[in-house]
């Protein structure tokens, strides 16, 4: 056995130890060496054709080696060979300089950005992960003989998709412009609506193999110090190969899993996250995702449409009302008619008890048979219909549920009655705002189904009990999930006026609770038209105060 092992360990490294290998060069530091610099790159970038490497000699009487590095298709080529690389090739009278490039303290870099540089976004780098980090990301490395630092020339030009209308969030009136896969177009989009210096932009990163790019965004002057910071310390907290939607940020940062209420707020639209800016939240943009998360997250922050606001107060009043109802008979309707029909078939009119009673006449299964096998049918339209082509899709979600439905009553295997109740669901759960929102009451639906099937009106009110218990027991960054439902006495907290009715703009002059105490305000009148403006009095006349 001891013969044995001896000859295991008598073999070369593995591949894992290869790995290691040359993720421990990544970490090492640049080295005045052309040649060994060069070697670790293409160590690193072995077998992949897609990089672009070129050694060059500049200079007349004094020649200066350097390697260039990129990657094709992620950078703008233009810029690259035109405006920089052939300046470069081109110059031939570095002899007038007097300088001596062997010297450490020479600034050859610094020469070289000085001189070649078409750009102003070039950075100097004595990290070799630095410099490989700026290839993948879409830069152009410059390594220099004599130097210990690179150069990072930002060229980044990448395909990327245009900006058109946010396919899930679409409105009557307002912009209509979408978040796009382009990070640095994301944040255009929103600093575009926010003028103000006070808007900040960090960046980091996350995925130890994708590196993804990510940007927090917050008002400094607006937003808690400590909700930023908790957001930062969640970023970090894990390590994970690959990011490669927001949606993986978004599970991973949550504070509840296990509740199936989504704690953060997804959306396309570049208004909304302004506005959600302008609050005192906080907005996490990540690379590659045209879905912005928002933080902290409220239940009633989902019933909000970007639309509540350009519009009057009145008719948006009466719409998010309809979307609180529509929200409760999205996932209350089946149960209800389950426990009604089973338990309570006393509660029913005497003309509408008759007539389900003979809809049902000759009906094989059970109502809660009915139920599950009707929505599930509607569950599985609802699937083919994403994921054929739009035209196709469309068609399949309209005639496939009138086929399937007009077929299941015709073989009597369902009731007319059932048919109705799970149209009206689907119909209310496509008229809330926000898709994880739905996606959570799609799954309780079902739970009501079966708890209302076994204890009738009984079960209903205690699952919803249970789920009302739930959403006070959630919390979203700190805040309470239920917090803007609450009216404090004193006014500290108005959040209550953009809930279930959304009141005229001038008396939404306060923000959140979460937001910084001194910044509560944000309506009020200008000192030039306050005056003017005040209503008057009873003890005002047309001359002025008595």
């Amino acid at each position: 056995m001891a013969q044995k092992s001896k000859k295991k360990q008598s073999h070369g490294p593995s591949k894992e130890d290869k790995y290691h290998d040359k993720t421990n060069k990544i970490a090492l530091k640049l080295s005045d060496n052309l040649q060994t610099n060069i070697k670790n790159i293409e160590g690193l970038f072995e077998n992949c054709t897609d990089v672009i490497k070129r050694e060059v000699d500049i200079g007349g009487d004094i020649p200066i080696k350097i390697y260039g590095v990129y990657i094709d298709g992620l950078v703008n080529r233009e810029i690259t060979e035109s405006f920089f690389l052939s300046r470069i090739v081109d110059y031939k009278n570095l002899s007038e300089v007097s300088i001596d490039f062997n010297k450490e303290e020479t600034p050859t870099t610094q020469f070289i950005m000085d001189h070649f540089s078409a750009t102003f976004d070039i950075n100097e780098a004595d990290k070799l992960d630095d410099m490989v980090r700026g290839i993948l990301s879409g830069d152009t490395a410059i390594f220099v003989e004599g130097c210990a630092k690179g150069l990072m020339i930002s060229t980044r030009g990448w395909p990327a998709r245009g900006v058109g209308p946010p396919e899930t969030e679409a409105v009557v009136r307002g912009p209509r412009e979408g978040f796009v896969e382009t990070i640095r177009f994301n944040t255009v989009l929103i600093r575009r609506r926010i003028r103000d210096t006070k808007l900040k932009v960090e960046m980091t990163s996350m995925g130890e193999r994708s590196r993804t790019d990510i940007a927090i965004m917050y008002m400094e002057d607006i937003a808690s110090p400590k909700l930023v910071q908790e957001i930062k310390d969640r970023l970090d907290k894990y390590t994970i190969d690959g990011v490669l939607d927001s949606g993986y940020v978004e599970q991973l940062i949550e504070d509840s899993w296990k509740s199936p209420f989504p704690q953060t707020q997804a959306t396309e639209r570049p208004d909304k996250v302004a506005a959600s800016l302008l609050e005192g939240k906080v907005a996490i943009v990540v690379d590659t995702s045209p879905f912005v998360l928002v933080l902290p997250a409220t239940l009633n922050s989902f019933f909000q449409a970007s639309e509540d606001y350009y519009q009057r107060w009145e008719i948006m009043s009466f719409t998010r009302i309809l979307r609180y109802v529509v929200s409760f008979l999205s996932f209350a309707l089946p149960g209800l008619y389950i426990a009604i029909l089973n338990f309570h078939p006393e509660m029913l009119p005497t003309a509408v008890a008759v007539s389900i009673a003979s809809s049902r006449e000759g009906i094989a299964f059970l109502g809660i048979l009915e139920i599950i096998i009707m929505e599930t049918a509607f569950e599985l339209l609802k699937e083919a219909g994403i994921r054929l082509p739009g035209p196709v899709g469309h068609a399949i979600g309209v005639v496939g549920g009138i086929v399937i439905g007009q077929a299941a009553v015709e073989a009597k295997l369902i009731s007319p009655m059932v048919v109705i109740i799970v149209a009206l669901t689907a119909i209310a759960t496509f008229a809330i705002p926000d898709y994880s929102l739905t996606t959570a009451f799609r799954l309780l639906k079902y739970g009501f189904i079966f708890i209302c099937g076994m204890f009738g009106l009984y079960g209903f009110f205690l699952g919803f009990l249970v789920m009302v218990a739930h959403l006070a027991s959630l919390e979203s960054f700190g805040t309470p999930f239920l917090s803007a439902y609450l009216a404090n006495p004193k006014g500290e907290n108005s959040d209550y006026r953009d809930t279930i009715m959304r009141y005229p703009l001038f008396m939404l002059n306060r923000r959140p609770s979460h937001a910084r105490p001194r910044q509560k305000t944000r309506v009020r009148l200008s000192d030039s038209n306050s005056v003017s403006q005040t209503p008057p009095g009873p003890d005002s006349s047309q001359g002025g105060e008595k």
